[in-house]
C-alpha cells in the first residue's frame, strides 16, 4: 500500500450558527427543539418540495461540486438533487477480493476498539456498547478497529457493501439528530445519540462486520435498501438524504489491516480523504509476506 492520501485537518472551526447551537446557553436550548422528530419532519417535508429547488445551483457553487461526474437528469426538489446518482466512470472499483474499499466517499479516520469498549472520535470517547445498542455484541469486536467514513457535502451520499457475504441481523436505533460536525462531536455524544441503523454481515473476506449509518441534524434520513439476505461487494446498500451523514466499519479482531497511513493521519488529527471504491486496508492474511 505505498498510495499517498490527501487530508483534512480535523478542526474546531465552524459558521456562527453551529457556534450558537452548541457553545452558547440559548441556543443549546434552542438546539434541544429543532432536533425534535417534528421539526425535522418538517424541515423534511420542505426539503422534498419543488420550493427547494432554488437551494441547488448555490449548493453546487459552495461546495465546488463536479457536476460531470454525475448523471444528467432534471431535479425535483433538492433532496432529489442531494441523493443524485453517480456515473459508473466517476468512482474506480478495485475488484481484489482480498482488499477492504471504502465503503463510500469520505473523510476517514480509525481508532482501536478498547477492552473497555470504547474509541474515541475526535477528543470525545465512546462506548461500543452504547453504539451497537448491544452489551454482548459490543464484546464481540473486542480488539478490534471502528473505521469511521464522515460524509460532507461535496460527497457522494450512497453507500454499498464492501464484501459479499450474509445480512446476520440489521436493526433500526431511534434517536435525536446532532451534526456530524466536529463541534457537535466535541460537545456531543453524537454516535450514540443520533438516529442510527446497525446491520451486522458475515464476510467472505473479512469476517463477521458491523456497518453502521448514522443520521445527522435537521433530516439526515437513512435509506437502506437492503437489511436481509446475501450481499454482494460494491452493492448498493442504501444512501443518506440531505443533513450529513456518518458510516462506521467495525472489524474484529486480526481480521483487516488498515492503511498504515490513515492510522498515522489519525494521531496526527488529520482525516484521510477518500472515494468510493478506494483501497483503505487488506484482509489480515493477504498482508503477510
Amino acid at each position: 500500500m505505498e498510495r499517498q492520501f490527501k487530508t483534512k485537518r480535523i478542526t474546531e472551526n465552524n459558521n456562527w450558527s453551529l457556534n450558537f447551537l452548541y457553545e452558547n446557553p440559548l441556543g443549546r436550548c434552542l438546539l434541544k427543539v429543532i432536533i425534535q422528530p417534528p421539526l425535522t419532519k418538517l424541515a423534511g417535508v420542505y426539503l422534498n418540495s419543488s420550493l427547494s429547488k432554488g437551494m441547488i445551483n448555490r449548493f453546487i457553487k459552495k461546495n465546488g461540486l463536479k457536476m460531470e461526474d454525475y448523471e444528467p437528469m432534471s431535479y425535483t426538489s433538492f433532496n432529489h438533487f442531494f441523493m443524485r446518482e453517480i456515473k459508473p466512470t466517476a468512482r474506480v472499483l478495485f475488484q481484489d477480493r482480498g482488499s477492504l474499499s471504502a465503503p463510500c466517499d469520505g473523510k476517514v479516520t480509525v481508532y482501536p476498539i478498547s477492552d473497555k469498549q470504547t474509541f474515541k472520535v475526535k477528543h470525545s470517547e465512546y462506548a461500543l456498547s452504547e453504539l451497537l445498542d448491544s452489551t454482548s455484541l459490543a464484546e464481540k469486536w473486542q480488539g478490534g478497529c471502528a473505521v469511521i467514513f464522515r460524509l460532507t457535502p461535496d460527497d457522494y451520499h450512497h453507500y454499498y457493501f464492501i464484501d459479499e457475504g450474509t445480512i446476520v441481523a440489521h436493526q433500526k436505533i431511534a434517536g435525536v439528530f446532532h451534526t456530524v460536525q466536529p463541534i457537535a462531536i466535541h460537545s456531543q455524544p453524537v454516535f450514540s445519540t443520533n438516529a442510527r441503523e446497525v446491520t451486522v454481515i458475515e464476510t467472505k473476506n473479512f469476517g463477521e462486520i458491523v456497518q453502521i449509518e448514522v443520521g445527522a441534524l435537521i433530516v439526515g434520513k437513512i435509506k437502506n435498501v437492503k437489511t436481509s439476505g446475501n450481499c454482494q461487494r460494491f452493492e448498493k446498500k442504501g444512501w443518506f438524504e440531505f443533513g450529513g451523514s456518518t458510516v462506521i466499519l467495525l472489524f474484529q479482531k486480526n481480521q483487516v489491516i488498515i492503511d498504515p497511513e490513515i492510522w498515522v493521519n489519525t494521531e496526527q488529527n488529520l482525516e484521510t480523504i477518500v472515494k468510493l471504491g478506494q483501497v483503505v486496508g487488506k484482509k489480515m492474511e493477504e498482508s503477510h509476506e
